[in-house]
């Protein structure tokens, strides 16, 4: 299972840098995606994957004496999904916006001034 947790990871670093490498808006925030993505398996895997019941603890118990599942990574999980769609709900009106005044989502023609404007 985590060697199949790796291997995803990589995939999805790999594709997340070669979407940021490309020239297009929307590829860029792809690569941002999948690389957000990608961190979250991360994380995931470095909270170590344990079946284990939820870390509630009755109050008479002084010392673990079962295995439970570690809620750090989970949450951080969570709070690194919400965050990142926040950024990609304002990335996506950002690019809509900046693709209805230029025309196109190469990031060239951000940089490029008309002849008109020279």
């Amino acid at each position: 299972m985590e060697l199949l947790l790796v291997v995803l990871i990589g995939v999805l670093y790999a594709a997340g840098v070669y979407l940021i490498l490309r020239r297009s808006m929307v590829r860029l925030l792809l690569g941002i995606m999948l690389l957000g993505n990608g961190t979250n398996i991360l994380i995931f895997l470095l909270g170590n994957i344990t079946k284990g019941k939820p870390p509630i603890i009755e109050a008479d118990l002084k010392v673990f004496a079962d295995i439970y599942a570690d809620p750090i990574p989970q949450a951080l999980i969570l709070t690194a999904i919400v965050i990142s769609f926040g950024l990609t709900s304002f990335a996506i009106v950002l690019l809509k916006r900046v693709y209805a005044l230029i025309g196109s989502d190469d990031l060239d023609d951000l940089n490029t001034p008309e002849e008109e404007d020279i």
